[in-house]
């Protein structure tokens, strides 16, 4: 019942808004001239055409008599978004400004000096830019940059106050140019001054490549961009040099990208000739079926494969194609369930429309993408979160037992896989519930906002005590007086940790968040150390350097380790096939 109602309000919203975008959408006239289609020869069949004609009477009648003067660019963006949303929930219009930004993202680089950053409160509640990390080898690490500096001014005009737009129009810029920058650093009375040569910055894919144990070998991609595939490889010969014997690869939180950086990476594991995705369309020319080739580097060793369910598109082709063959254990939450293919057309003011030319399905047969009412965005995802509420804490066979016969599957040595939309794992582990104190600490970012001023005092030593990561993670203990300064922060930003039992007055600022016991602080204690560690080795060593610690308080990296026995035994299976 539940299921239908969310259908029927998405087509009342559905309705609605095409009645909104109805006078826009007659600027597809226009979109079509700027994909410089001719639109003769691009609408087929007297029912379009004479549609087509329509939308441009439609546009001119506007055009000629409405009351004010019509603002011909931003109807012309609205009807896009107005016809893409009546197809599907995936075929999308990204303006000009925006396609710059994933362009740089999915080519995997930009121009310019080389950090990452934050905007920390500063003067007058003015934010400052202070420096999370140079970026290894790039420019500003070269020039001396150092994780705590806070660039206070640019060139010469006063940084503070500046947004995340004037830290993109200041410091990023052509490849060969200069800026000086001038900085603050915590310990240091005068002022510093840098004068850093812009560069080509890569933005990498691969957010850790490390050994768990001396056996185990650790992969993280956040994306699917051009570089992704060279960067795994690169961390698995590396990973390899230092004695991996089985894999765990893991896609949680990665919502895809480049289809071609999945299929090369599936190949990796999968014997020649096996299937790694199909896709099939309206156009023959859009039909694909991929198939693994020779040369595989890590052919028959066990391997994990964990996702969640911001896992989407490339990733769950990945996990798809290592499941259904029996290559790889699945372990995690139940995938997004994005299984439509967009193909991108560029508009002459760089802006672009990306739409769905095919559905992909995995070896099986399954069909990845969940169902969805045109492009009703809002029910679309209202269905799944529902999805994800029914089944926060049923197991892998529970969920398969309600699947319908229909959308239930067979991997290469008949396992059953449920269908349906996304990936199911081969073993569910639910999403681990947060206490209502780590939920107010980590919403609020107070572990990063303590951590940032603790740096500030201490950075120095720990740089002197500390020189590499694994010193670090073997050497360093958060022990009581940096929970006790924890706690005088907590107090600071209006989160009072108090002895029980509570008073009658003292339950209202519980209920809200902002007063806690010492016995909840004290069961969250070795959570909170653990972030607080792994927050100082983010700022020591960089992001990747936070992911060995946290994975020691990881449930899923925690049931994957539990899981070898499993994953070993489907790569027996896979080797026998062969």
């Amino acid at each position: 019942m539940l299921r239908r109602k969310t259908v029927r309000q998405g087509k009342e919203r559905s309705m609605k808004r095409s009645g909104i975008l109805a006078m826009a959408a007659a600027l597809i006239v226009a979109a079509g001239m700027l994909l410089g289609l001719q639109i003769g020869s691009a609408v087929s069949g007297s029912h379009a055409h004479e549609a087509l004609q329509k939308l441009e009477e439609a546009y001119l009648l506007i055009n000629r008599h409405y009351v004010d003067e019509v603002d011909s660019g931003r109807i012309a963006e609205e009807a896009i978004r107005g016809m893409l949303a009546e197809l599907d929930p995936h075929s999308v219009y990204i303006d000009a400004e925006r396609m710059r930004r994933v362009n740089e993202d999915f080519d995997a680089s930009f121009e310019g000096i080389g950090i990452s950053y934050e905007l920390v409160e500063g003067p007058d509640g003015q934010d400052t830019l202070a420096v999370l990390n140079p970026l290894p080898g790039g420019p500003s690490e070269q020039a001396g940059l150092r994780s705590g500096d806070r660039i206070v001014a640019v060139d010469g005009t006063p940084a503070i106050g500046f947004t995340h737009e004037d830290v993109q129009r200041t410091l990023r810029g052509p490849r060969g140019t200069r800026v000086t920058v001038t900085v603050l650093r915590p310990g240091y009375q005068n002022e510093l001054t840098f004068t850093i040569v812009r560069d080509e910055i890569p933005l990498f894919t691969r957010d850790a490549a490390y050994m768990l144990d001396d056996r185990t070998g650790y992969i993280k991609l956040n994306r699917f961009a051009r570089t992704t595939y060279q960067e795994f490889v690169e961390g698995l010969q590396q990973l390899r040099r230092q004695g991996m014997e089985r894999l765990i690869l893991d896609l949680r939180g990665n919502a895809g990208g480049y289809m071609d950086m999945a299929i090369r990476l599936s190949d990796e594991f999968l014997t020649e000739g096996q299937v790694i995705v199909t896709a099939r369309g309206r156009l023959a020319e859009n039909n694909l079926e991929s198939r693994a080739r020779s040369g595989d580097l890590f052919e028959q060793q066990p391997v994990i494969v964990l996702v969640d369910e911001n896992s989407a598109s490339a990733s769950e082709i990945v996990a798809g194609a290592l499941q259904d063959h029996d290559r790889a254990l699945i372990v995690g939450r139940r995938t997004f369930g994005k299984g439509l293919v967009q193909k991108q057309f560029t508009l002459a003011d760089g802006s672009a429309v990306r739409v769905t030319i095919s559905r992909y399905y995995t070896p099986s047969g399954r069909l990845i993408q969940t169902p969805y009412h045109h492009g009703d965005r809002e029910a679309y995802y209202e269905a799944k979160a529902e999805q994800r509420r029914h089944e926060a804490h049923l197991s892998t066979e529970e969920i398969i037992e309600q699947i319908p016969d229909s959308l239930r599957y067979r991997t290469d040595h008949g396992r059953i896989v449920g269908g349906g939309g996304g990936i199911l794992p081969d073993v569910v582990v639910p999403r681990d519930s947060v206490s209502a104190l780590m939920q107010t600490i980590l919403g609020r970012n107070l572990e990063d906002g303590f951590v940032r001023e603790w740096f500030d005092h201490h950075g120095e030593a720990l740089r002197r005590t500390y020189p590499d990561l694994e010193a670090f993670r073997a050497g360093f203990e958060v022990g009581d007086a940096m929970l006790e300064a924890f706690v005088a922060y907590l107090q600071a930003h209006d989160v009072a940790i108090v002895e029980a039992p509570l008073q009658a007055e003292q339950e209202a600022a519980r209920a809200a968040g902002t007063l806690f016991t010492a016995d909840a602080f004290a069961q969250d204690r070795a959570l909170i150390a653990n972030v607080l560690q792994a927050r100082l080795a983010v700022r020591l060593f960089g992001h990747s350097a936070q992911y060995p610690i946290l994975h020691r308080m990881d449930p899923v990296v925690q049931e994957a380790m539990r899981r070898w026995g499993d994953a070993g035994g489907l790569a027996a299976l896979y080797a026998d096939r062969r």
